[in-house]
């Protein structure tokens, strides 16, 4: 987060937008914490995924389109595990 160059505060409010937006766009149904959560966690994720690759999105725009993609591919894999055999 970082490399952002945000801070917690502005993190925890873009994580939360971008989980919610994530939860909108693949039709899930969690609460904010959680959508925080995903947030963060997703632009984590997508951020390294991104790095491998050889891109670097920066700023508030970067994180929260990091975020977002990041939550979606969470709740997919979440969505994969938790289907029954």
């Amino acid at each position: 987060m970082e490399n952002a160059g945000i801070g917690w505060i502005a993190a925890i409010i873009i994580g939360g937008l971008a989980g919610w937006l994530a939860e909108m766009f693949m039709k899930s149904n969690m609460g904010v914490l959680m959508n925080i959560l995903l947030g963060i966690v997703g632009a984590i994720v997508a951020n390294f995924i991104l790095s491998l690759f050889g891109v670097v999105l920066g700023g508030w725009v970067g994180y929260l389109i990091a975020g977002f993609v990041g939550a979606c591919i969470l709740i997919a894999i979440a969505r994969m595990v938790r289907r029954p055999a």
